[in-house]
């Protein structure tokens, strides 16, 4: 297959561009923080608890532990390819130097989805964390307010206008108010970790696997079905293996994130060595939390118990014990998490956009830095502003899954494209290697498609018209835009080329 590929020396070049490059001002914290800033958020205090309720019981511990070993998998490969390649654009960059400008347009077209999708609804849901933390405190504060009809959540537009201006502002800037967020909501997760354990009691994880049972309404409901239940006629079902398989596929929306850090790759110093390992530390640290909070939830009350409420939480677990008060500080803990995932999922958005209008996919004239804090600034604004109005006045909720199909997406390819660049560019410095490729690799791509076919028929419908979206763009525009066909780059033969640029 005749692909148009951006050479890895290429994609570096343009990052010197003074017009269009970013600022280095990144270490290995920031980034380790950025990851931790991005997937602790909400999510540690509801997903789990709903996987429990719903599909594993006590075994949603192993299903945190393979959605981390998934995730991990996935950010070896980004980790490879942002220190050979450490310029912006992750996924799309990396897909680009290795299987050809369509691909690289369609994933970045999926990153788009992902990031601003998760923008948006995670910004409606800071709204609703703000009223409950105010309200645990007797401070009324209402999420939404209505004008002519219109219901306008008006917290959702305030927080992405606020990091908005602080992107504008400044990468450094940003990453140090979301130290001070990340920091005090790893200190609140750790207190209701240390509080929790004192409540465990062993008789609670036992099923550990509970017995698989039918869910209510069978298979009549195609839309409601996961792709897999669909193709296969197998009939949905409650707890068991599969209960434990599908819950890890909900739990992975808790590690969508992880790819975001490596958008920044072109803002980090030294970034074959620093690019690693804030990755890895950061993920090292979020599955560490992420377990031990599935452990107390578990652990403190029967997941029967968590199932007979309307929507489980780790605070319901407390409430459950007569411990009301640890509900003010899950929600005050859930606001400070969302609050940094929604800046650094903005910064992921603008960094995607911003390289695919530098390759010329999308209007060149986006990808202009300013002078002083080059940042992307114009992107920026376009991009929160287009997030605060969809996230105040629609209801983005309906698209909670389009975000972990855009991300598995990404990470199938870039796993794939790990074993591309081998084979293409052996000759290529690399500040982190794979191990036991293309094993791994293959492997991760694996999971990846196994947690997408476990999402449901009617996100793979949503899917399937947003790339036929990104595809007419892309032939009309993108297409004949391109600098590469403006350059009219040689085209190589892939896989089987070595040597290839």
């Amino acid at each position: 297959m005749n692909l148009r590929v951006k050479s890895v020396e290429a994609s570096i070049a343009d990052a010197a561009d003074e017009e269009r490059n970013l600022k280095r001002s990144l270490g290995t914290w920031d980034l380790a923080l950025m990851g931790i800033a991005v997937a602790v958020g909400a999510g540690i205090f509801s997903v789990g608890a709903q996987a429990a309720a719903n599909f594993a019981g006590p075994s949603v511990i192993l299903s945190f532990i393979l959605a981390a070993v998934t995730c991990g998998l996935a950010i070896m490969c980004y980790a490879e390819f942002a220190s050979t390649v450490p310029v912006a654009g992750s996924a799309y960059t990396f897909t680009y130097a290795t299987m050809g400008e369509l691909l690289a347009w369609i994933i970045g077209w999926d990153l788009i989805l992902e990031l601003f999708t998760a923008a948006a609804v995670l910004a409606k849901y800071w709204g609703v964390y703000l009223s409950e933390a105010l309200l645990a405190f007797d401070v009324p504060l209402p999420a939404t307010f209505e004008v002519g009809g219109v219901s306008i959540s008006w917290p959702a537009f305030l927080i992405v206008a606020i990091f908005t201006v602080l992107l504008v502002a400044g990468t450094k800037l940003t990453a140090r108010v979301g130290a001070v967020f990340t920091l005090i909501k790893v200190g609140i997760v750790l207190f209701v970790i240390v509080v929790g354990f004192f409540f465990v009691k062993a008789a609670n994880f036992t099923p550990f696997i509970p017995e698989a049972v039918p869910t209510e309404g069978g298979a009549s409901d195609a839309w409601t079905q996961s792709l897999f239940a669909w193709m296969t006629g197998a009939a949905p079902a409650q707890y068991g293996v599969f209960g434990m398989l599908a819950a890890a596929s909900l739990v992975f929306f808790a590690f969508i994130g992880f790819d975001v850090v490596a958008t920044s790759a072109e803002e980090v110093r030294d970034p074959q060595k620093r690019l690693p390992r804030g990755i890895f530390l950061g993920l090292g640290i979020v599955t560490l939390l992420y377990v031990l909070v599935s452990i107390v939830m578990t652990g403190m009350v029967s997941y029967r118990d968590l199932a007979a409420e309307e929507s489980p939480s780790l605070a319901t677990a407390f409430r459950l014990l007569d411990q009301d008060w640890a509900s003010a500080v899950i929600s005050f803990g859930a606001l400070a998490g969302l609050t940094t995932v929604i800046m650094v999922i903005l910064l992921g958005l603008a960094r995607i956009v911003f390289a695919l209008s530098r390759d010329g996919l999308l209007p060149r004239w986006l990808s202009k830095t300013t002078a002083h804090t080059k940042t992307p600034a114009r992107v920026q604004i376009i991009a929160g502003a287009l997030v605060a109005v969809v996230a105040a006045f629609t209801d983005v909720g309906l698209l909670e899954e389009m975000i972990n199909i855009g991300t598995l997406s990404a990470f199938v390819l870039v796993s794939l494209g790990i074993i591309v660049l081998r084979r293409t560019r052996p000759d290529l410095p690399r500040g982190f290697r794979v191990p036991w490729s293309p094993f791994l690799p293959i492997l991760s791509a694996v999971l990846c498609v196994w947690l997408m076919l476990n999402l449901t028929t009617l996100t793979w419908v949503r899917f399937a018209v947003w790339l036929v979206i990104g595809m007419a763009i892309y032939l009309l525009y993108g297409r004949r835009r391109s600098r590469l066909a403006g350059e009219q780059v040689s085209e190589v033969e892939l896989p089987t080329a070595q040597g290839a640029e």
